[in-house]
């Protein structure tokens, strides 16, 4: 059930907003494909890509089938493009008749695709998924040149892209990174030896596009950026991104405690003389990492009030000693701003010891959302 106390806000202002900013990173020439898998992180998968849609987006990337039939059925028109691949003669179908674009990284489904192309009469594009070092799916960058030629060989697919990910971008160490960029860049040679134009080759994450222009290729693919959102906490760009999430929630009840009060469960917090508390609408069932207890704030009337006590299921307490004139009703913000101050992911992430990408699609999986357009 969900807690009516609580609310997401979701501005889609400020996704536009940093899609323009991605915008100033690349070329002109540069294409960008917004990923918008896991319900685009948490921040709704239909509104975000009809505002990316509309703010001339490339094409969009998902997880699954089932996500890009979900943005055909919605009359998303931009080319869809399925990272993690199809299996079975039914989703070859379906991907055939919606005009899907799939990433293969393995002959057998490529196979399955080419006999249902050629069944329907079409060339499906396709992009070829190689492994520079992530260690995850893909084909060994030794491996690509023949991979190639056996896809040019079933005649019914079009290879438009190479692409791979960047495991590392995100970390000052950069020598990882240069050598996957380096193995990338000799695939993509193979590729194009056998005649293949392959105008759309992708390797750049969010961290790659703010941080390795020489990973930008014909296409980029940002993610967590799209949001407000670093690849990881510390990280530092000079890109103006917004934070699209808010998360609000209410104080439900206010109490004075004397010193030496137990907080929550397991007695993780005992006032130190007498304190002010505020129970508030929201806790790890609506999203919140209960690892953030005793390290986390809200914003209480502009505010931060540190988090005291183990995080529960749907309450979360915080001290409001220092804050004057708090009451039943107000409103308290666990991500986003209240006033002069702010809560961001990044925050959030840091003291969880995660990353905002978790941070983004926990809260948005469990909570009402309301769309600011």
């Amino acid at each position: 059930m969900i807690n009516d106390h609580n609310k997401v806000i979701i501005d889609l202002k400020a996704l536009a907003h940093n899609l323009n900013e991605i915008k100033k990173l690349v070329k002109p020439c540069t294409r960008i494909m917004g990923i918008v898998k896991s319900d685009a992180y948490g921040h709704g998968l239909l509104p975000v890509s009809q505002t990316l849609e509309t703010n001339n987006i490339d094409c969009l990337g998902v997880a699954c089938l089932f996500e890009a039939l979900e943005l055909r059925k919605k009359g998303i028109k931009v080319p869809v493009i399925i990272l993690n691949g199809i299996r079975t003669r039914d989703e070859s179908r379906a991907v055939v008749q919606n005009n899907l674009t799939p990433v293969l990284f393995d002959l057998t489904s490529a196979e399955t695709l080419a006999r249902e192309s050629a069944g329907q009469g079409k060339k499906t594009p396709v992009h070829l998924k190689l492994d520079t070092g992530m260690g995850r799916l893909g084909i060994s960058c030794a491996d690509a040149g023949d991979y190639i030629r056996r896809i040019i060989a079933l005649k019914s697919l079009t290879i438009e892209a190479l692409i791979s990910h960047l495991s590392s971008a995100d970390e000052v160490e950069n020598d990882f990174t240069e050598e996957q960029i380096r193995q990338f860049d000799r695939a993509i040679a193979a590729g194009r030896s056998t005649g293949l134009d392959l105008p759309f080759n992708s390797l750049a994450n969010s961290a790659g596009i703010m941080a390795y222009k020489k990973s930008h290729y014909g296409m980029v693919r940002p993610g967590i950026m799209l949001y407000g959102g670093l690849p990881s906490p510390g990280f530092i760009s000079s890109a103006r991104i917004k934070p699209a999430m808010s998360f609000k929630g209410r104080v439900l009840q206010v109490r004075d405690l004397p010193d030496q009060t137990p907080i929550s469960y397991g007695r993780t917090y005992y006032t130190k003389g007498p304190r002010r508390i505020a129970v508030l609408s929201a806790g790890y069932g609506d999203g919140l990492p209960i690892s953030i207890s005793n390290m986390g704030k809200v914003l209480i009337e502009g505010k931060k009030a540190p988090i005291v006590g183990r995080i529960c299921m749907n309450l979360t307490i915080c001290d409001i000693s220092d804050i004057r004139k708090v009451e039943p009703g107000d409103e308290s913000v666990f991500l986003g701003s209240q006033r002069d101050e702010t809560i961001t992911g990044d925050d959030m992430a840091s003291w969880a010891d995660t990353i905002s990408y978790d941070i983004f699609c926990s809260i948005g999986r469990q909570n009402i959302k309301e769309y600011i357009r």
